[in-house]
């Protein structure tokens, strides 16, 4: 039997595998949220991590008090002003975590083959067989023959600073258990997790509005990230926020991290600004071989909707080594393939010896895959699940972004007051950068007259493609001939500093005049 030629279809030629990656000011269309912390939040080392890629600052409370973070959010503030580069602020709350807690700090030896306690009593002292818990439902939580998981950073189980628990007897209280692993848990607090079990307690804890009632409303923060089992947690925990004036406009990120999640996917993507796929969390709730299938599912699903979606745990060896693993950075593009809008550094970037280096990297790997990334099947799926007939500004969007890839325009610049119009844009994927110019406007509550805009601005730095920049204020919303080429003059001059527009370039412009929305190209002179 004679044998068919294989037919490759490459995506980009094998020899331009060898060129170097080319550096540009943006490092990558996809963003990178970076958690600070201990190796991470002296000045001079946030400024290297917004020159290498960062466009979010995530502060995570699970642990560190709120002037410990107040002082590095400090720091970054003095960064961004060294840089001239935006950076938005997310709030990370702890949620209704369940955690061991050993008061003593000294460190924990736990033997593979051996029983272990877990008692609701924190009044006891943590040793080798008995552990004290946050939680006084988990005896009646779980049962003989679940798994529990105990560790400082949710990683494989396999490393010897976490370990697995099979429950072996549940007496009263105290739920008994066998250990799987040698492993030795040092510090105060380690999480708990047991797999797909419901806990009895409130999303927003008591601690967690705490939080934001002080360090959330001081710091105007731009995100809130939520542990979120249900619609209904974004609904309250939107209300809860908007008693605040500085929160407001506040964007609430749904944290997908276990099953009860995964099972009301739909209803909270409704809710919700964005999500985050915590796969950490999602990979001891699920079986390894299921995360791949919920990951591709939702980014589908977020990219269908227009909302940004947001990936954790990538480049876990990143923590202690300078190189990731060859598995790590195909999943890294993997996650942009399938269309993910960011990539959260956790631990890498936290406690990692590399901080700098770790996202420096990732958005190398990121700028690598969105060169192969299939737009045009991409734009179509789209236009399908949107379906006819479009609205008004689904229209001007797809449109604008079909142009600019159309007349190989080197960048879109969108103008925006809400930041709707820019995000629409983005939704479609386009090759090139959307350069969002956001209008402010100005508002009053009968007491004092504010600006709105900064929000806008800095929200859009985790979306995909979208570059932001502030407009004066003085500008209104509505163009005339006269402001509109001033403020237009302003945002091509902005792109040509930063080398993304040239001589002879294409330039797609979307804006409102009066009540229309206009798409034009402009095709720049020497």
């Amino acid at each position: 039997m004679q044998s068919s030629p294989l037919l490759l279809q490459e995506p980009i030629r094998m020899a331009s595998i060898l060129e170097p990656s080319k550096p540009t000011f943006f490092p990558a269309m996809t963003k990178i949220v970076g958690t600070l912390g201990p190796n991470s939040r002296s000045v001079d080392t946030i400024t290297r991590c917004l020159d290498a890629g960062m466009s979010v600052a995530r502060f995570d409370f699970s642990w560190g008090d709120s002037e410990y973070h107040q002082e590095t959010l400090e720091n970054l503030r003095a960064a961004i002003k060294t840089t001239q580069k935006l950076c938005a602020v997310m709030l990370d709350i702890v949620g209704p975590e369940l955690q061991v807690v050993n008061k003593t700090d000294h460190p924990i030896t736990l033997e593979a083959g051996t029983l272990l306690v877990l008692t609701p009593d924190q009044n006891k002292e943590a040793t080798s067989n008995l552990l004290p818990v946050n939680y006084s439902g988990l005896s009646k939580a779980v049962k003989k023959g679940d798994t529990i998981f105990i560790g400082k950073y949710l990683f494989t189980g396999s490393e010897t600073t976490s370990v697995w628990l099979e429950v072996s007897e549940v007496n009263g209280d105290e739920v008994t258990c066998l250990i799987k692993n040698d492993a030795t848990l040092s510090g105060s607090l380690y999480t708990l997790h047991v797999s797909q079990i419901r806990i009895d307690l409130p999303t927003l804890t008591d601690k967690d509005k705490e939080v934001i009632r002080t360090w959330g409303v001081q710091n105007k923060i731009d995100f809130l990230a939520l542990y979120t089992r249900h619609a209904e947690d974004v609904r309250h925990a939107r209300e809860f926020i908007s008693k605040f004036e500085n929160l407001k406009q506040t964007h609430i990120f749904a944290k997908i991290e276990n099953i009860e999640g995964l099972n009301h996917f739909n209803e909270i993507l409704s809710e919700a600004d964005g999500i985050i796929v915590s796969r950490g969390n999602l990979g001891i709730d699920l079986p390894p071989e299921k995360v791949f299938l919920f990951q591709k599912a939702a980014i589908f699903k977020c990219n269908m909707a227009g909302k940004p979606v947001v990936v954790t745990r990538v480049v876990d060896s990143m923590t202690n080594n300078l190189r990731p693993t060859r598995a790590e950075a195909t999943d890294v593009a993997n996650a942009v393939l399938d269309g993910s809008d960011a990539i959260l550094l956790g631990a890498e970037t936290l406690i990692g010896l590399y901080p700098v280096e770790t996202i420096s990297t990732v958005g190398k790997i990121c700028a690598e895959a969105e060169k192969v990334y299939n737009q045009d099947l991409f734009f179509k799926k789209t236009v399908k699940y949107v379906g006819e007939p479009m609205s008004h500004l689904e229209s001007i969007a797809s449109s604008a972004v079909r142009a600019a890839v159309k007349v190989k325009a080197s960048v879109i610049i969108c103008f925006t007051s809400s930041g709707r119009a820019a995000r629409l844009l983005a939704k479609y994927r386009p090759t090139m950068p959307v350069i969002s110019v956001v209008i402010p406007q100005l508002k009053t509550n009968q007491l004092r007259w504010t600006f709105t805009g900064a929000f806008q601005a800095r929200q859009s730095l985790i979306v995909r493609g979208l570059f932001p920049m502030l407009a004066d204020p003085r500008h209104p919303t509505e163009f005339n001939a006269g402001t509109n080429e001033s403020i237009l003059k302003i945002a091509l001059d902005h792109g040509k500093a930063f080398g993304v527009i040239k001589p002879h370039d294409r330039v797609v412009v979307c804006q409102k005049v009066g009540d229309s929305s206009v798409v034009k190209i402009i095709e720049l002179e020497d």
